[in-house]
């Protein structure tokens, strides 16, 4: 009942990444045979998530989870466009990853708006729109709220904020997976996803960037993930990561629909008790 939290390691994603803990070890930095092999399974990965999210290859960068990706995404466009402005805008119901880092930014010199939500969870794109200001550099609304599960107006967030040359960001890290995304359509400057939330292991996620968006890195050493994210990549997580984005983005219909089966036919009972209420949108709602 708690896979919201963390799932298990799906078995076909534990036997995809057994080999890279010892037979294929190389780094992929390096130029011999071990280091391309691990390499090869690095963009192998990458092109999985990439095709997961309608994006491309070098718009993914690997990262340790969905709290570093926030924190990239939004410590990182915010240094970068400073010069432009110091507003950010976000909202009461995002993940402490995006709250504690805006709290930090706050410190930092930057503003924060920080918008309500309707009785069912829902940003209303109406007050995104007349919380910008000139000084706006980047917006960030979860895709999916990891406590009520109800599915944010992203689409609809995106396009304005494309159309006034604003960033934006959704942490799509409980909806990636799930429900079906494609950055271009809606309009996704950067999205934060993670592994461990569709049966793939812990410690890993990704950051997608759209190319073009200027940012910041936080992690400074070597040139791995185009110099966004250094540090020698976790070869192991990442294949393991786009197996089960790969696995999960097969079986997103099927799967989804039989969720949302058990979703609805528990919902229905509870219901049915004294004082009882669906806390969240009865429609809009991750299965």
């Amino acid at each position: 009942m708690d896979h919201a939290a963390t799932t298990p390691v799906d078995r076909q994603v534990i036997e995809e990444m057994l080999p890279y803990f010892d037979r294929k070890f190389g780094n992929p930095s390096s130029l011999h045979s071990f280091g391309r092999e691990s390499k090869i399974a690095l963009e192998t990965a990458r092109r999985r998530i990439a095709k997961a999210l309608n994006a491309s290859e070098e718009e993914i960068f690997f990262t340790s989870g969905g709290t570093e990706s926030d924190n990239l995404a939004l410590i990182g466009t915010a240094l970068a466009n400073r010069k432009k402005g110091k507003h950010i805008i976000t909202t009461k119901i995002e993940h402490k990853a995006i709250l504690s880092t805006c709290e930090f930014l706050k410190r930092q010199g930057f503003e924060v708006t920080y918008l309500d939500v309707d009785r069912h969870g829902l940003v209303n794109p109406g007050d995104v729109e007349s919380a910008i200001r000139s000084d706006t550099v980047l917006v960030s609304v979860m895709h999916a709220n990891n406590e009520i599960g109800t599915i944010e107006p992203v689409e609809e967030i995106g396009s304005l904020c494309s159309e006034r040359g604003i960033l934006f960001h959704t942490d799509a890290v409980q909806s990636f997976g799930k429900i079906s995304i494609d950055v271009k359509k809606m309009n996704i400057d950067m999205l934060s996803a993670s592994s461990h939330k569709i049966y793939g292991p812990k410690g890993v996620g990704c950051l997608y960037i759209r190319k073009g968006t200027k940012i910041e890195p936080l992690i400074h050493g070597g040139s791995q993930e185009s110099g966004i994210r250094s540090g020698t990549e976790n070869i192991a997580s990442i294949v393991g990561f786009g197996k089960a984005a790969e696995i999960s983005t097969k079986r997103m219909k099927e799967e989804s629909e039989r969720l949302a089966r058990m979703r609805d036919a528990l919902v229905k009972k509870v219901l049915e008790m004294p004082n009882s209420y669906l806390n969240g949108h009865s429609e809009k709602r991750l299965p």
